[in-house]
């Protein structure tokens, strides 16, 4: 009798199982993306302007020793020096506020930065993140931007080197057009002189400065 009775439950799932009415396993579909991060979704948004890999890198730079940080400034030197290749991000608003020419040293290479250096009148470029600091008027290149060097060993001669932010007639579309790239510096990220006013306005002192290079 009892296995008359179990034989009749087996027919009966077999049954609905054929009708569709049987409970069936669940599964779950496997994640088609995962969430995006923070920096993922603020660089979507940039609407890819700049280089993910230089992006991504001072996302993480300004994490580690600004995560209060409003504006954030790259000069991308992995790229040539006829591009615009100089960066300030409003984090707050999520846009780029500047893009424009940025010199390296004329001691790091011609059209590419390939040669980088923390002493003192190598004239080459320091790569890594900078303190931004006050604003003043260098006799030589007018209103400029101090800069404090936060890595030690590949940065941190910046003052000493005199190593600035400033204006310069030589990065410019003008000069560019006629040379075919910037020209350079003596190791200062040297910046349209027409841009300087903006830029001391959106960069206060505690904004960083990423130098990106591409070794």
């Amino acid at each position: 009798m009892v296995v008359l009775i179990i034989h009749l439950y087996f027919f009966a799932q077999a049954m609905l199982v054929n009708e569709g009415l049987a409970e069936r396993p669940v599964t779950k579909e496997p994640a088609v993306h995962a969430a995006k991060t923070e920096a993922e979704i603020l660089y979507d948004q940039l609407e890819g302007c700049l280089e993910k890999e230089a992006f991504t890198a001072a996302w993480q730079g300004m994490l580690r020793y600004n995560p209060e940080a409003r504006m954030l400034a790259i000069a991308d030197l992995s790229q040539a020096s006829d591009k615009q290749r100089f960066y300030i991000i409003n984090l707050e608003k999520k846009e780029v506020n500047l893009q424009t020419w940025v010199a390296h040293g004329k001691n790091s290479g011609d059209q590419y930065a390939l040669n980088f250096s923390n002493t003192n009148a190598s004239h080459m470029s320091s790569r890594g993140f900078f303190r931004i600091g006050e604003e003043f008027i260098s006799p030589k290149h007018g209103p400029a931007l101090l800069l404090e060097g936060l890595e030690k060993g590949v940065n941190d001669r910046a003052r000493m080197r005199e190593i600035i932010i400033h204006g310069a007639d030589y990065v410019s579309e003008d000069f560019i057009e006629t040379h075919g790239r910037c020209g350079r510096s003596h190791g200062c990220p040297a910046l349209p002189r027409e841009e300087m006013a903006k830029v001391i306005r959106l960069l206060p002192p505690g904004s960083l400065l990423y130098i990106h290079t591409a070794s």
